[in-house]
């Protein structure tokens, strides 16, 4: 299949603690599957801060999420197919920054750790082979990651992007 870029230009975080909503347009992202079936590999996370200030710490986790979110909508991102000749997919994944309900971040399924200072730091995360994070279908635990801030955060301005291939 073609690879994907979830984009998002600019956020303002929100320090959230585990299996508590997050705030709609405070999270860099999430990615559902598109189907009860579908499997979907994350292949690079990459983000900056864009804070004017010089004190502004930023945890940012990607897990899985332990409530999904549910009519979810770009918010301030942008999803797009990385190859201009990708067919339609019959089951698009579900992305964004915004939900209906709300989805929470699993206090037991944390993957990966992103911590920088918002004023001009940076972090990025690029897979090797075979050691993607994947997830399956769209339910609860296995079906959905979000890319969020985590208790002890200073909310600050980060922009930046999440590439995945579903299958």
């Amino acid at each position: 299949m073609a690879k994907r870029s979830l984009f998002c230009a600019t956020v303002t975080t929100a320090a959230t603690a585990d299996a508590t909503n997050l705030a709609n347009t405070s999270y860099l992202g999430l990615i559902q599957g598109g189907s009860t079936t579908q499997k979907i590999n994350i292949l690079e996370v990459m983000m900056g801060g864009q804070s004017a200030s010089t004190s502004q710490p930023q945890i940012i986790v990607l897990g899985r999420d332990s409530t999904v979110g549910a009519t979810v909508v770009a918010g301030g991102t942008n999803d797009a197919s990385m190859d201009s000749a990708t067919a339609a997919l019959t089951a698009p994944p579900v992305t964004g920054n915004s939900a209906t309900t709300l989805p929470q971040r699993s206090a037991t399924l944390k993957l990966l750790n992103f911590s920088f200072n918002a004023y001009g730091g940076m972090a990025r995360w690029l897979a090797k082979d075979g050691e993607e994070v994947s997830i399956v279908g769209n339910a609860v635990n296995l079906g959905e990651v979000s890319v969020s801030a985590f208790t002890g955060t200073t909310p600050g301005a980060i922009g930046g992007h999440i590439i995945y291939e579903p299958f």
